[in-house]
């Protein structure tokens, strides 16, 4: 990894680049103690200090000019999140502080990190493996609760135990047919071809695998469009999904003309929701202009909620949006009329908001129930690839065995599932693998 040197002391802001009573700034490699006590004002104290202490003082510039009161927090060798020699500085956060601060540190033969360079090195000194330093960047990442919990999960190690359970199940599947492999066959009686027990990590990685689709949604959200005629209800709904007036309201037709757009949540997934102009033919040039827009989202769109006013019995419906699979009819004004053959709500007064919320879950999550943070989840494209690799070779394992392959060809197909399960944690991984992942992380992590 050419772009990223393990044998320089690196610093980086912790906290947010902006001004606040606080930030971080994160020390880490060897020798990171002595070179930062030629900048402290307590240099004895900070190179005798034991490991998880906190230490208080300066960091000065020449001639032991005060740049900051500062607190350190101090991690020796094998210790802390890279499990190298470590320090935190805590400063006031004025933006002309973290400035003068980090370009002391510069002087003194420290660098800028690169975004995960202190993750990798946890990676490699052994501090966690690939999935818990992919979740890293996941939970700093997450958009709800869900995704938050999901990924926590993952960091304390939820999935890196499944996968070594897998592995060894497919290493004691190994040592069977090695055995066999080894000896003359009148040398060994009775022998069985562990059959179930790659039936049973075979239907666990697919089991794995079917999550995909779910961690993607929980990682990346829905984009969700309102849509329908002028009148509808569409940006009443909005402001409701809001909890806050972000559109306006009016009973006069045409008064949305561009779309808006807003960050939400429903049920814990991540929502990109739309309010859009409503559609009826018009001689407006900006109305059709905003009408156009809706139906370019409309087919960009992973849902789309198709209003109805639910009190006018002559309100035309585009059959063209309604039928198509990803949309969710819905009648509105429920709170003056129930209208019983579709979902009906009311912005009003919230009726029948969990049922549409219901059918919103249905057509995004793909049948799969996530009831708490201890669900083991995927979201990672590199995992699933590898998942996908690995459960390739045992379906194509137990192809070999129902017709009498030679067990050496079984086996090989058994140490590519094996490889890429060691792939997926990190046993197995090239540098440039690496430096995919950890080059998308945020500077500090």
């Amino acid at each position: 990894m050419e772009t990223y040197n393990t044998d320089d002391i690196i610093f980086a802001l912790a906290t947010g680049w902006n001004q606040s009573a606080l930030a971080v700034i994160r020390i880490s490699g060897k020798g990171a103690i002595k070179a930062l006590s030629s900048c402290f004002s307590r240099p004895k104290s900070l190179l005798a200090s034991k490991n998880a202490t906190l230490l208080h003082g300066f960091i000065v510039g020449e001639n032991n000019h005060k740049i900051d009161e500062v607190v350190l927090s101090i991690n020796l060798e094998g210790h802390g999140y890279t499990k190298e020699e470590a320090i935190e500085i805590t400063s006031h956060g004025s933006l002309a502080v973290i400035n003068a601060i980090m370009q002391e540190l510069t002087k003194h033969g420290m660098r800028q990190a690169k975004g995960g360079e202190f993750t990798l090195r946890a990676f490699l000194n052994g501090a966690m493996d690939l999935t818990q330093a992919e979740a890293v960047h996941e939970l700093v990442s997450s958009q709800s609760q869900m995704e938050r919990g999901l990924a926590l999960g993952r960091l304390e190690g939820a999935l890196h135990s499944r996968i070594e359970e897998l592995k060894q199940n497919l290493l004691q599947a190994m040592a069977v047919i090695e055995i066999q492999l080894d000896y003359a066959e009148d040398e060994v009686e009775d022998f069985d071809f562990p059959v179930d027990i790659i039936e049973k990590t075979q239907k666990s990685i697919q089991s794995l695998i079917s999550t995909y689709e779910t961690g993607r949604l929980y990682s990346q959200g829905v984009k969700i469009v309102l849509a329908g005629s002028t009148n509808a209800g569409k940006s009443s709904l909005f402001n409701l999904l809001l909890k806050q007036k972000r559109a306006i309201v009016s009973d006069i037709k045409g008064t949305t003309r561009d779309y808006l757009e807003a960050q939400t949540s429903i049920r814990g997934i991540p929502v990109r929701l739309f309010d859009t102009a409503g559609l009826r033919d018009s001689s407006d040039i900006i109305e059709n202009e905003g009408i156009q827009r809706t139906k370019e989202l409309i087919d960009l769109s992973d849902v789309v909620i198709y209003l109805v006013d639910g009190v006018d019995e002559e309100t035309l419906i585009d059959r063209s949006i309604v039928d198509n699979p990803k949309t969710i009819l819905v009648y509105t004004k429920r709170d003056i009329k129930h209208r019983k053959e579709a979902i009906s709500i009311s912005a009003m007064t919230g009726e029948g908001l969990e049922t549409l919320f219901d059918s919103i879950v249905e057509k995004t999550a793909s049948g799969i129930s996530i009831s708490d943070d201890s669900t083991l989840v995927i979201e990672s494209s590199r995992q699933h690839n590898l998942l996908q690799e690995a459960n390739e070779s045992l379906i194509k394992a137990l192809e070999l065995n129902q017709i009498d392959m030679g067990l050496d060809i079984i086996a090989l197909e058994l140490n590519c599932a094996i490889t890429a399960l060691g792939s997926l944690t990190g046993e197995i991984t090239s540098d440039d693998v690496l430096e995919k992942i950890f080059s998308g992380f945020c500077v500090g992590k």
